[in-house]
């Protein structure tokens, strides 16, 4: 064989190699965001829409912060779910209905945590039909306890009403 097919060869071998280390990587990353997407955010969006303040609740960690940053607030599992239950409540007594739809411009997971930025939409519906959306950007920390992804950190905030639907498309859907 000559010297220019044997460099060739292996020139060959290593971009194959290559490729199938880039593929492992990838597909390593995905599962996590698979994972994340399936034990917190459809259940995170389905509890949310039903009103359900408890199954909401569940998918964060004990220790979570919670700061709705338009209020200036900060909250820890108990306060959140006290005004979860509470808004809840009142969108329920007023035949409110709500639909929550997430999207998402950043996804970094490691084995046990993962940082998750993103834009929202929140469509209200009020007892007459009419309806209105809402839009924010939103930040969470998410940390695997007892094998199962929980929100830890979860931050949002409206940036004064200028996150449009036209941010919310340019993001990436959740699958």
């Amino acid at each position: 064989m000559e010297r220019s097919q044997v460099l060739s060869s292996k020139m060959k071998r290593c971009i194959v190699f290559s490729i199938l280390l880039l593929l492992s990587a990838e597909s390593f990353s995905q599962d996590y965001t698979k994972e994340i997407n399936d034990q917190v955010w459809k259940p995170f969006i389905q509890t949310f829409n039903t009103f359900d303040a408890a199954g909401f609740l569940a998918v964060h960690s004990k220790d979570v912060i919670r700061s709705s940053r338009n209020s200036k607030e900060i909250l820890n599992w108990e306060e959140y779910l006290k005004q979860q239950k509470a808004g809840d409540q009142q969108s329920i007594e007023r035949g409110s209905k709500r639909t929550l739809e997430l999207r998402f411009t950043e996804r970094i997971a490691n084995a046990n945590q993962a940082i998750e930025v993103g834009v929202y939409k929140t469509t209200s519906r009020n007892s007459k039909g009419e309806s209105r959306s809402f839009y924010g950007r939103f930040h969470v920390a998410l940390r695997k306890e007892n094998g199962v992804w929980k929100i830890l950190v979860d931050t949002d905030s409206s940036e004064g009403n200028t996150i449009s639907e036209k941010d919310f498309l340019s993001a990436q859907s959740i699958e």
